[in-house]
């Protein structure tokens, strides 16, 4: 009964709302203008764009140039950036390095446990770091075991955060985070310590005794390498990001960029990254301002035209395609989108990001492999169930589009 009322308001809102002109338009281009026709969404801080992929050709535009706050889609930047300079098979590595050396079953000296900012690290990755350092013969340490975060800066928020999302929206930022920071049910504030203590754990247990407490460091140049463990593969961590829309992954990628192609290892370095890969990729950029990977910083800007030329591009290289889209969730079945669209004609058939806040609803994704589109909606708060009733009307009408 409910739906069937909901169904109904949704039917006279359209019905009412003032659609713009579509005289000399095309049936499916006056479908998605009736689509998003909801009164309760603000016309003037609305865009949209739909491209058809085979043709290049814009089936629907609204607005397309209107720099609006993009909420999460914003992470679709960060997928298109990791995948082009790093490659969907990049790995990241998180080593102990030996300052010191060993004499027998000793080692003397410290041992450092050095992140690159893996956002999947665990303390089963520790126990096999501990492990390895048992399997060289090496039942005592005289030093202590050092958790070195220096990879990134100390920053432990991005730009433009409000006050509540840290620990709310995402745990600290550190290039060294064991099982996001948390343990024993509470979230660490100093995420490298927390690291290290894991790690002096997973050596006792391994048969290895440190002989002092563990602490915060940086590995000297001349440090040893002595173990590693890599983390997933890139493709599979952007499916993670995108499809939960994880923040403190998005993050950690942009102060990996930055710390790998923007001299340090900081949100304003990533961003800059992320700025001119686009730019070297003729993603238009007009009113475009990247500010964090998540999407929750209120300084983000985006139109609709980069993000459709961001999903065109992604499209069209044969090396990024799979990666890029398999990272995204699908209509009624998974990720974001695993309660949305879960009937019609959209059902498995709509790949795209989410985005939400209380500012901002938005959807961009791929339709049937036909269409690229991004839709924005912004409002003071903006009405997120409409908003969500009208991208999904609007991807509705692009998968039944014939």
């Amino acid at each position: 009964m409910l739906a069937a009322v909901l169904a109904t308001v949704i039917a006279v809102s359209a019905a009412a709302a003032p659609a713009p002109s579509s005289e000399g338009a095309s049936p499916l281009s006056r479908r998605l203008a009736r689509a998003l026709a909801l009164p309760q969404l603000d016309p003037t801080q609305s865009a949209a764009l739909a491209l058809d992929l085979d043709t290049g050709t814009a089936v629907f535009r609204r607005h397309p140039g209107l720099a609006l706050a993009p909420a999460s889609t914003e992470k679709l930047v960060v997928t298109y950036g990791a995948l082009v300079v790093l490659g969907p098979s990049f790995r990241t590595q998180t080593a102990i390095l030996g300052d010191g050396i060993q004499h027998g079953p000793l080692w003397r000296g410290n041992l450092v446990l050095k992140g690159h900012g893996d956002p999947t690290l665990s303390t089963g990755d520790l126990r096999t770091l501990a492990t390895r350092i048992r399997g060289m013969g090496i039942t005592r340490i005289t030093g202590r075991v050092l958790g070195d975060e220096s990879f990134f800066d100390a920053r432990r928020t991005a730009p433009g955060w409000r006050p509540y999302f840290f620990l709310n929206e995402s745990p600290p930022l550190s290039a060294l985070t064991v099982d996001r920071a948390r343990s024993g049910g509470t979230t660490s504030l100093r995420p490298a310590l927390g690291a290290a203590v894991l790690l002096n754990r997973a050596l006792r247990a391994a048969g290895v005794a440190v002989d002092h407490s563990p602490a915060l460091g940086r590995a000297p140049p001349t440090a040893t390498p002595l173990a590693s463990v890599p983390s997933p593969a890139l493709w599979s961590i952007l499916r993670f990001m995108d499809r939960e829309s994880d923040n403190f992954t998005a993050e950690l990628l942009v102060k990996q960029l930055g710390a790998l192609y923007g001299g340090r290892g900081s949100t304003a370095a990533g961003t800059a990254v992320l700025t001119r890969i686009l730019a070297a990729d003729g993603i238009p950029l007009d009113g475009v301002r990247i500010a964090d990977g998540s999407g929750l910083s209120r300084l983000n800007r985006m139109t609709a035209r980069a993000l459709v030329g961001i999903l065109e591009a992604a499209w069209a290289s044969p090396v990024l395609r799979k990666a890029f889209v398999g990272a995204l969730p699908v209509s009624g079945r998974s990720g974001t989108l695993r309660h949305r669209m879960r009937r019609g004609p959209a059902r498995g058939r709509v790949f795209a990001k989410t985005g939400t806040t209380s500012e901002a609803s938005t959807l961009s994704g791929f339709v049937s492999g036909r269409f690229a589109f991004a839709v924005l909606q912004n409002g003071h708060p903006v009405a997120s169930w409409w908003a969500r009733q009208a991208q999904d009307r609007f991807a509705a009408a692009l998968a039944a589009a014939k």
